[in-house]
C-alpha cells in the first residue's frame, strides 16, 4: 500500500507496530471491520476471543511478556460497554492498554440512535485520556496514545474511531514528531542528604518493594542496593519475583493475608528505616492503611508519582526515578550491620511455619505439589479469591511477573485469559492459571478461544462449589449461608468437549499424573481439584 492509500486506520495500526503491539484481541461489528483489516497489514494479528473482557485480560497477559501496550478491540455500543471490567482493571493495575472502539459518525448520529452512546464520557473515568480519531491527526493521536499509556503510572488510552474516518485517506504529509525520551532524575538538595543520613544511620531498615520497579526496569539496581545495606523487603503482589524469592533478605508478598500480615506488620512497626521503592498502595488493604509512622520512624517514599492516595504518609517524599535515586542515596553512604536480633529472620521462619507445604490434600497441598512438579520457568496467573491469597504466599516466583494477577481491582474471570496471553507470548515456557469454580465459570467460553488459537496452558481449578471467601467472610459476621453456594459441575468435561483435555483430581499422587500429563500436552488441559468446602479455614 502506498503512502497516498493510507486510510487513518493505517496509520493508527502501523504507528501502534512501531510501538512494539503485535496482537489484539476483540470481537468485530461492522464499525471496526476497516482497523480489523489495518492492523492486519500493519503486521498486528488479530485475535477474535468470545467476550471483550476476557480479551482485555489475553491482551494483559502479552503485554508481560513483550513489554508492548496490550490492544482491545471493541465494536460500537454493547462491544465497548462489555471491555469497562478489564478497562478499569488497567487503570487500578496500571496496565498500558490501548482501547479501540468504533462509533458512529457524528452526523450520522444526530438523527440515528440505534446503539450510539457517548463511548468518550463512560471511559473518560477509567483511563488516562480518551480521543477521538481524525484523518488528519491519526499519526499524532497514536503516538500520543502510546506515550500516555506507558508513561508514568502506566493505563489505558482510549481512541474512538468514527466508521467514516478509519477509511479516510490520511495526509500523504504527515511527518512523526520528535519526542526525547525523558531524563531520569534523582533527589538532590537538603532532602536527599537527609535520606543519606538516615540510611547511615540505619539499625532496623525495611524496604517495600511495588510495582513501578518493574515499569523502570531496576531490578539490578535494587539488588545491589539491598545487599549493600542488607535490607530485608516486602513485596506487592504484582512486584513478587523482582528478586529471587529464596533470597535471604525476601519476606514475600503482602497486603491480603491476615495472616501473613499478622507477622509482616509488627516488623515494619519496629523499623526505623522504612524505604517504599516504587510502591503503590493501590494493591495494599485497610491493615496497611498508616502502616509507617512518620512521627518515630524516617519514612523515605521513592514513587512515579505525588503521594495523593493518602494510605500512608512519609518523613520524605521523592518523585523520582527508582535507579537513580538508589544510586544516589548508596553513593559515599557507609553500611552497617542491620537488624542485629535477628528479627527478619524470625519473621521468615514465621511465615513458613504459617503456610505449610505438607498437607495430604486440600487447597494448601494442591499449590504444594503444583509448584513442586512445574519447573521454575512456569508462568503462572491466579484469579480472584480465596485460593489467590494462599498462593501469593505460597507460589515462589525467581522472577518478575512470574506470577501475574488483578491485584488492585481484583476481578474475576482474568487467570485464564491472562494465561492464554502468557502462552501466545511464550509458547515455549510452561503455563498455568489458578482459578476458583466460579471464576472459571465466568470464562469458560474461551476454552473454545484456547482450541482455536492452539495454545497449550493448563487451566486449574479449586473445585468447592462456593464463593469461598465471601463464605467465609459470611461466616465470620455470623450471617445466614445466602448466594455463596453453587451446584458442582464436571470441569474436566468441559476441558474435553472445547478440544482439550481433562482430569479431575482429589489427591496429590493424582493431581502429580495431570500435571506430568499436561506438560506434554498438545491442547490445552483444564485439570479439576476438588477439595472440600471449609478448606481455606485457618489458612488466610
Amino acid at each position: 500500500m502506498t503512502t497516498k492509500t493510507k486510510r487513518a486506520a493505517d496509520v493508527l495500526a502501523e504507528r501502534l507496530y512501531d510501538a512494539g503491539c503485535r496482537h489484539a484481541f476483540g470481537m468485530p461489528g461492522g464499525e471496526v471491520l476497516t482497523l480489523v483489516d489495518a492492523l492486519e497489514k500493519a503486521g498486528i494479528a488479530f485475535h477474535l476471543i468470545k467476550h471483550e473482557n476476557a480479551g482485555g485480560f489475553m491482551a494483559e497477559g502479552v503485554h508481560h511478556r513483550d513489554g508492548a501496550p496490550a490492544i482491545l478491540v471493541a465494536t460500537v455500543g454493547p462491544g465497548a460497554m462489555n471491555g469497562v471490567n478489564v478497562i478499569a482493571n488497567a487503570e487500578q493495575d496500571r496496565v498500558p492498554m490501548i482501547v479501540l472502539t468504533g462509533c458512529v459518525d457524528a452526523d450520522e448520529a444526530l438523527t440515528y440512535t440505534h446503539q450510539v452512546l457517548d463511548h468518550q464520557q463512560v471511559l473518560r473515568p477509567i483511563t488516562k485520556e480518551s480521543f477521538r480519531l481524525t484523518a488528519a491527526g491519526a499519526g499524532i493521536i497514536a503516538d500520543k496514545a502510546v506515550a500516555i499509556a506507558t508513561e508514568p503510572r502506566c493505563g489505558p488510552v482510549h481512541i474512538d474511531v468514527p466508521i467514516s474516518v478509519a477509511d479516510a485517506p490520511a495526509p500523504n504529509d504527515i511527518a512523526r514528531p520528535y519526542r526525547p525520551t525523558a531524563s531520569r532524575v534523582a533527589p538532590s538538595g537538603g532532602g536527599a542528604a537527609k535520606a543519606r543520613e538516615a540510611l547511615a544511620k540505619t539499625n532496623r531498615p525495611i524496604a517495600i518493594v511495588g510495582l513501578d520497579v518493574l515499569y523502570e526496569d531496576a531490578q539490578t539496581v535494587l539488588r545491589a542496593f539491598l545487599e549493600q545495606f542488607n535490607i530485608p523487603f516486602i513485596t506487592t503482589y504484582k512486584a513478587k519475583g523482582i528478586l529471587p524469592e529464596d533470597h535471604p533478605l525476601c519476606l514475600g508478598g503482602a497486603g491480603l493475608s491476615p495472616l501473613a500480615d499478622k507477622h509482616l506488620l509488627p516488623l515494619v512497626a519496629q523499623a526505623d528505616l522504612v524505604l517504599c521503592i516504587g510502591y503503590d498502595p493501590i494493591e495494599m488493604r485497610v491493615g496497611w492503611r498508616d502502616a509507617f509512622d512518620p512521627s518515630r520512624q524516617m519514612v523515605i517514599d521513592i514513587a512515579a508519582a505525588p503521594n495523593t492516595h493518602y494510605m500512608h504518609q512519609a518523613t520524605l517524599n521523592f518523585v523520582a526515578d527508582t535507579c537513580e535515586t538508589l544510586e544516589m542515596l548508596a553513593n559515599t553512604t557507609p553500611t552497617r550491620a542491620t537488624w542485629p536480633g535477628g528479627e527478619p529472620q524470625a519473621v521468615q521462619n514465621a511465615l513458613s511455619e504459617a503456610f505449610r507445604k505438607d498437607e495430604d490434600w486440600g487447597p494448601a497441598g494442591i499449590i504444594a505439589e503444583t509448584r513442586a512438579v512445574l519447573p521454575m520457568t512456569t508462568l503462572a496467573t491466579a484469579d480472584s479469591g480465596a485460593h489467590r491469597i494462599l498462593l501469593s504466599q505460597m507460589w515462589r516466583c525467581d522472577e518478575p511477573r512470574g506470577l501475574i494477577q488483578s491485584s488492585a481491582l481484583c476481578t474475576m474471570g482474568c487467570a485464564v485469559p491472562m494465561a492464554m496471553g502468557l502462552k501466545l507470548a511464550e509458547p515455549g515456557r510452561p503455563v498455568i492459571s489458578f482459578s476458583g469454580d466460579a471464576g472459571f465459570l465466568m470464562v469458560a467460553g474461551e476454552l473454545a478461544t484456547a482450541a482455536e488459537m492452539g495454545v497449550n496452558p493448563i487451566f486449574l481449578v479449586f473445585v468447592d462449589a462456593s464463593l469461598a471467601l465471601i463464605e467465609l467472610k459470611q461466616r465470620q459476621r455470623q450471617l445466614a449461608n445466602k448466594g455463596v453456594d453453587f451446584a458442582r459441575h464436571d470441569f474436566a468435561a468441559m476441558g474435553r468437549a472445547f478440544g482439550g483435555y481433562g482430569h479431575t483430581v482429589t489427591s496429590r499422587p493424582e493431581l502429580r499424573a495431570a500435571l506430568q500429563s499436561a506438560m506434554t500436552a498438545d491442547r490445552f488441559t483444564v485439570i479439576a481439584a476438588e477439595i472440600e468446602p471449609g478448606g481455606y479455614d485457618g489458612r488466610l
